[in-house]
């Protein structure tokens, strides 16, 4: 049996106070009307006002990314255990825009995803290849050097996310085909399957402009076990029409 789908809305450098609480509220009022699980993560400022509007209503709150260290002299990072502490399930870790904008690499990432762990905290850990490496037939190659240097060893269903999110794909409005799709979630899935206990369980998202009126293609693959939104993530129509889009 597939585990339980996620649909995750990476809000990105978006947002201010009051649009994030009036979202935060329109979900929370829906959220009652998917059958899939929700989360939410808004820049980091506005956790804490995000939280106080979702209360208990079954949307988990996650972070855009976290440091290493549990605290000390570094400036302008978060760590894991200040995310829990606001009230976090989940932290992205590893996405693109961190690879390419902050020079972040496998090993960095995979102390993210152990620090994230060590907080309590349950790691989505991004991978993906560029426009370049897909047409040069590197596609898989890459993504499985990613989820090998990226993702500690040991996880489990309970304690690991991967979103898979082919970097030309990212706010381009351009998605692979199902096909596409299919064969590398199949090969994640079966690369976990050397440093997961049970890889069968942890749940593979897809990212890459994932909306309402491609969702139900997307989320129907084989081994897609929800979304990580960009965009979408941004209107609560368009982020419960993915998520109502998905078995």
């Amino acid at each position: 049996m597939a585990p339980r789908a996620l649909i995750a809305g990476n809000w990105k450098m978006n947002m201010d106070r009051v649009s994030s609480e009036v979202l935060a509220a329109s979900l929370a009022q829906n959220v009652g009307s998917v059958s899939v699980e929700l989360a939410v993560c808004p820049p980091s400022v506005y956790l804490s006002p995000v939280s106080v509007v979702l209360g208990s209503c079954g949307v988990a709150l996650g972070g855009q990314d976290c440091h290493t260290a549990e605290k000390g002299a570094h400036t302008g990072d978060i760590s894991p255990e200040m995310l829990a502490d606001l009230g976090c399930t989940y932290v992205i870790v590893g996405h693109s825009e961190r690879r390419a904008d902050h020079g972040e690499d496998d090993a960095t990432v995979r102390a993210k995803a152990e620090a994230a762990r060590r907080a309590g905290l349950v790691p989505i850990v991004c991978v993906g290849e560029t426009e370049a490496e897909r047409d040069a037939g590197k596609a898989l190659d890459v993504v499985e050097s990613q989820v090998r240097g990226s993702v500690p060893e040991g996880l489990t269903g309970d304690t690991l996310v991967i979103a898979y999110e082919p970097v030309w794909a990212i706010g381009t409005g351009r998605t692979p085909t199902a096909d596409d799709v299919a064969a590398v979630h199949a090969h994640i899935r079966k690369v976990l399957g050397d440093i997961c206990g049970d890889a069968a369980n942890v749940r593979l998202l897809y990212g890459g402009s994932v909306k309402p009126g491609n969702a139900r293609e997307l989320m129907a693959v084989a081994n897609v076990n929800g979304a990580l939104v960009g965009g979408a993530s941004l209107k609560a129509e368009d982020f419960l029409g993915i998520a109502k889009a998905t078995p």
